[in-house]
C-alpha cells in the first residue's frame, strides 16, 4: 500500500526516548502537500474575523502558508527566535509524562501524519494540521507561550497529586477549546476550534452552547465531549489573566474540588459569568459529529 494514503503513516516510525520521531519530510507525498494546502486556505478564510488577533498575526510571524506540509526544524526555529519554543515530531499521542516534561521544556509534540482525504472535514485524532495550524501560532504569542509552560510544570505535579484529570479539563476548555474577549466580540483561541471549519463557525455564532465566563475551579469540575462540538464554551479576559489564574497554588485548587460533584457539559452553574446561555437544540437535535 502506498504510505501516503495510510491514515497514519508513522505508526511503525523509530521513537527517541522522549517519543520524538524523524519526520521526514522529504517522504510527504504531492497528494498530502496539496491536501494541507487546501485545507490551510480553507481555514484560514473561515478564520478571518473569528481567531484572536494574536493567532492571526502569529500566522504571518511564523510564515504558515498554503506551501506544502511544515517542515517542523525550519517551522521550529522561526518560533525559538520569537518565545524560545520548538516544535517536535511525533507518530501520535504521547504518554501523560512525557507531554508534560516536552511542554515544561518549551517543546510542543506535534502529530506528523496529515489526516487521509476520507478525513479531510473531520479527525478525532490530532494531526499536523490541527497541532500546527491549531496550537503553533499561539506559541509565538509570549505571554500564552509561558501559561503553556506554566501547564507542563502543573501537569507533572497534577500527576503526584492524583489531580491530572482535573488539570486535563483546564486544558480541554482552553487550549483546545477557550474563547477570549476582544474589542469586536468574542474571539477563539483554541486549536481544537481553531483547526475546524465546523466548530469555528459553530462556537462564536451557534445558539445552542453555553458562553460562560473563565473561572479555574469551574472549568476542572466540568465534564467535555471528545466527539462532537462542545456544549459550553469558557470565556477569558485576557491571556494574562489566563496566566496569573494558573501561577496560583493548584493545590490549594486541587482540595477546594476534591470530593465535589461534576458539571455536566451543558449544565449552567449557580454562580457563573453566563455571556450567553444555550439552547442546546443542536445537542436536542443528535448532533452531527458523534452520529
Amino acid at each position: 500500500m502506498d504510505i501516503s494514503t495510510q491514515k497514519n503513516r508513522y505508526h511503525d516510525a523509530p521513537r527517541a526516548a522522549d517519543f520524538t520521531i524523524d519526520q521526514a519530510w522529504d517522504t510527504y507525498s504531492a497528494a498530502e502537500h496539496d491536501r494541507w494546502d487546501r485545507l490551510f486556505r480553507r481555514q484560514k478564510e473561515v478564520a478571518k474575523g473569528r481567531a484572536c488577533e494574536a493567532a492571526l498575526k502569529a500566522m504571518s510571524a511564523l510564515e504558515l502558508s498554503a506551501s506544502g506540509v511544515p517542515h517542523m526544524d525550519r517551522l521550529s526555529d522561526r518560533l525559538e527566535r520569537i518565545t524560545g519554543w520548538r516544535v517536535v515530531p511525533v507518530a501520535e499521542l504521547v504518554p501523560d509524562n512525557i507531554f508534560f516534561d516536552h511542554l515544561a521544556n518549551r517543546r510542543f509534540p506535534a502529530g506528523a501524519f496529515i489526516r487521509p482525504e476520507a478525513e479531510f472535514d473531520y479527525l478525532q485524532e490530532p494531526d499536523i494540521f490541527h497541532d500546527i495550524f491549531g496550537h503553533v501560532p499561539m506559541l509565538a504569542y509570549p505571554v500564552f507561550a509561558d501559561f503553556m509552560e506554566a501547564y507542563g510544570k502543573g501537569g507533572q505535579r497534577a500527576m503526584t497529586l492524583g489531580q491530572l484529570h482535573n488539570l486535563a479539563r483546564l486544558y480541554w476548555y482552553t487550549v483546545e477549546f477557550g474563547l477570549i474577549r476582544e474589542a469586536g466580540g468574542l474571539r477563539i483561541y483554541g486549536a481544537g476550534i481553531i483547526s475546524s471549519p465546523q466548530e469555528t463557525v459553530f462556537a462564536l455564532e451557534d445558539d445552542s452552547p453555553n458562553r460562560i465566563g473563565f473561572d479555574v475551579q469551574r472549568l476542572m469540575r466540568t465534564k467535555y465531549i471528545i466527539d462532537d462540538f462542545q456544549q459550553t464554551y469558557f470565556v477569558i479576559d485576557s491571556f494574562e489573566a489566563l496566566l496569573e489564574a494558573c501561577y496560583q497554588d493548584f493545590g490549594t485548587v486541587y482540595s477546594e474540588v476534591k470530593g465535589k460533584p461534576d458539571y455536566e457539559a451543558a449544565e449552567v452553574a449557580q454562580g457563573d459569568a453566563v455571556i450567553h446561555r444555550g439552547t442546546h437544540a443542536y445537542f436536542d437535535a443528535g448532533g452531527r459529529r458523534g452520529a
